[in-house]
């Protein structure tokens, strides 16, 4: 029997149609009371299973070809967790002609959320780049940000993140970092199964980040935080994100040519330097922020989507390049053989690590 197919006329991705849906399944039906714990717990154990996921696939070889790109990992997590913020923090002065506090929290918690693994790893092998690079910096920028997010938003946002704590740092560290070590440790059972179902981790990346929504949205229903938005700030909001990400584009690919790296590294700096998490930011908000959770997480959702639309086009014009089109026919054996020992000698002097099956 034939799969049944997203339409080709529908203008917009089934993943992000899934989003619309459930925000609007929360605004309709939002969980209480007992629903609510009930949700909040099975969103809980969702994330936690996807960084265990995301830690059984990064084998150790790739961990170590990845850490002689130190300088690109140096440059990803600069622009992560230094250029964003500081872009971040640059924005407040639209508060409050263009952004409410509110939406403008949301924003800065947004330029403080990790990378993301996934659509990195995705757009950089569309696009021909360096995909190990990618898979490495993209880890290590989430297991940085475990740290990293809560303590910035915790000097940034001052009371706006009135859920900071020790106590709340310690659930981010056992949600987050200890899956993604267990995840580590029985990868040697689990990863040859996991290399052979990919669609698993992709059905509990995007399974997570719905329940989470589901969660958070929910909540801020119960709790009338929507009274606080209205059509006209939400279109200047999307208006200010565009320019952030515009800004992020070209400072990673223009920044990383400046800096000395190949096309191939410059193309793993600009997904994996640009881009913002959604599944490793929303459980984080909902620790930080309570039950202003969904209006904090309304700018990461609205940038996720963004990034994904943009990024995309991006990654097919990438891969129509005339550099990426001989790294294609060396890759299958249909390039003359003087290209394809030029091209293989460069990806060893660029110290680009084999791709993994």
């Amino acid at each position: 029997m034939k799969r049944p197919s997203w339409p080709s006329w529908m203008p917009i991705d089934p993943y992000i149609a899934a989003l619309l849906g459930t925000v609007g399944l929360a605004a309709l039906l939002p969980a209480r009371g007992t629903a609510a714990d009930v949700a909040s717990g099975a969103s809980t154990t969702a994330v936690a299973l996807l960084f265990f996921l995301y830690g059984a696939r990064l084998s150790t070889r790739e961990a170590m070809d990845g850490l002689r790109h130190w300088r690109l990992h140096l440059t990803v997590l600069l622009c992560t967790f230094a250029v964003f913020p500081l872009l971040g923090l640059a924005a407040k002065g639209l508060v409050p002609y263009v952004l409410t506090p509110a939406l403008y929290s949301g924003l800065l918690f947004l330029t403080l959320v990790p990378s993301t693994i996934q659509s990195s790893i995705a757009f950089t092998s569309m696009a021909r780049g360096n995909v190990p690079a990618a898979i490495c910096a993209g880890s290590f920028s989430s297991l940085a940000g475990i740290v990293l997010t809560p303590l910035l938003a915790a000097w940034l946002l001052g009371h706006s993140a009135g859920g900071f704590s020790a106590d709340s740092l310690l659930k981010i560290v056992l949600q987050l970092l200890v899956p993604f070590l267990a995840g580590q440790f029985l990868r040697r059972w689990v990863g040859g199964f996991l290399a052979r179902n990919k669609k698993v981790l992709g059905l509990v990346d995007r399974g997570s980040i719905l329940l989470v929504v589901y969660t958070a949205f929910s909540q801020g229903m119960v709790e009338g935080v929507w009274s606080q938005v209205t059509p006209a700030r939400l279109g200047a909001l999307l208006g200010v994100e565009a320019v952030l990400l515009a800004l992020m584009l070209s400072l990673t690919w223009y920044g990383a040519k400046k800096l000395g790296f190949g096309r191939a590294d410059r193309i793993a700096i600009q997904f994996a330097g640009s881009k913002k998490s959604l599944a490793a930011g929303l459980p984080m908000a909902s620790v930080l922020f309570g039950a202003q959770a969904s209006l904090a997480v309304l700018p990461l959702m609205l940038f996720h989507q963004m990034q994904l639309m943009v990024c995309a086009v991006i990654a097919k014009r990438r891969s129509r390049d005339p550099e990426a089109v001989e790294a294609r026919a060396v890759d299958t054996g249909t390039g003359p053989v003087s290209s394809r020992a030029g091209s293989a000698a460069t990806r060893t002097a660029a110290g680009t690590a084999p791709r993994s099956g």
